[in-house]
Parts: structure tokens; C-alpha cells; sequence
């Protein structure tokens, strides 16, 4: 039997989740030994203008229309643009 990243060959996961985790780790620890990192994320101009603007609120609001995510999400993830571009 032979045998790719320690799975054997033909062998297939009834899980595709599981799989796909299992391919994201192989790809994670692959960059890792490249020294290769992850590119920032890019950030909406709408979003960076209300920050800039110092309209912290309204920057979330934008963040949330364009992403759909949640509340808490959005908040984090603003913040840390904020922290990312010296505005915070």
C-alpha cells in the first residue's frame, strides 16, 4: 500500500469537511516550512474612508453590508483594521 501526507492512496474520507481540514493543515504546515506567510486581507476603500473619516460606527455598518457577517465579527474585524492602518 502506498501512502500520500500519511494517507493511503484511494483512501477517501466519507467526510469532505474533514478532508478539507485535513487539506488545510497540509497546506498550512507546507507554507510554514517555505516561509511563506498568508497575504493581508484587502480592505474595502468605503471601509477605510469611514475610518479615516473617524467614523468608527459607520465603518462597521459598511463592513457588515459588504460581508454579511455579524455584529461581533464585523467589530473585530474593523478594529483590527484600524490597529493594522495606525487609526485606532
Amino acid at each position: 500500500m502506498r501512502y500520500n501526507c500519511g494517507m493511503p492512496f484511494g483512501s477517501r474520507s466519507p467526510d469532505p469537511s474533514a478532508r478539507l481540514a485535513a487539506l488545510e493543515r497540509k497546506v498550512d504546515l507546507i507554507m510554514r516550512h517555505l516561509g511563506i506567510t498568508e497575504p493581508e486581507p484587502e480592505v474595502h476603500p468605503l471601509v477605510l474612508q469611514e475610518l479615516q473619516a473617524g467614523r468608527k460606527i459607520q465603518a462597521i455598518k459598511v463592513y457588515r453590508e459588504l460581508t454579511g457577517t455579524g455584529l461581533r465579527e464585523a467589530k473585530d474585524e474593523v478594529e483590527a483594521i484600524e490597529r493594522r492602518y495606525g487609526l485606532a
